[in-house]
């Protein structure tokens, strides 16, 4: 008698995302930013673990818009023309989920550009009168990477350039986990 040998697929690699970048209407305004790289080609060979900080700390869709005010290293997350300030609730909230996301075994995360919640770069940061002039991070992409260092986190926008998204894959399908 023949013995039948299964063959068991590799569990996918885990990456977090910003969920708007999967297609979700989770922004401000009811849309999403669906990124076809990370949902086609990379969506093949990784399992997307989506996040949307904004929704998920109980903000509604749509929502008003938010901008990030004060020291860009320490900033509050503030509605742009109610003025009601966020950054206790999204606190609380990015505590809860980097401690669920520890559990995830998540080998990197793909985060939104500008956001003042997931922008990892270059974040307007409003100073006391309301002028933009000084950049930073979002709130919880900063929280991110000082959670996890040396885990591999890049903005979308920023895999198009063919170095970045290589440099960034490398790290990602080259390490042993997080």
């Amino acid at each position: 008698m023949a013995t039948r040998q299964t063959h068991k697929r590799p569990e996918k690699i885990r990456l977090g995302v910003s969920a708007c970048l999967l297609g979700e209407r989770v922004r401000y305004d009811g849309g999403h930013r669906h990124n076809r790289y990370l949902t086609g080609t990379l969506g093949r060979r990784v399992e997307w673990v989506p996040v949307c900080p904004e929704v998920e700390c109980g903000l509604p869709v749509p929502r008003e818009a938010m901008h990030l005010e004060g020291d860009p290293t320490s900033p509050r997350l503030v509605t742009e023309t109610g003025g009601i300030d966020h950054t206790a609730r999204m606190s609380r909230w990015i505590r809860r989920r980097l401690r669920e996301l520890a559990s995830e075994n998540l080998r990197g995360f793909v985060l939104k550009s500008k956001s003042p919640s997931c922008g990892l770069r270059g974040v307007p940061v409003r100073d006391a009168s309301a002028r933009p002039g000084r950049c930073g991070m979002g709130l919880f992409a900063r929280a991110l990477v000082e959670r996890w260092p040396t885990m591999p986190v890049e903005e979308a926008e920023r895999l198009s350039d063919p170095r970045r998204r290589e440099k960034f894959l490398e790290r990602v399908f080259g390490q042993s986990g997080t």
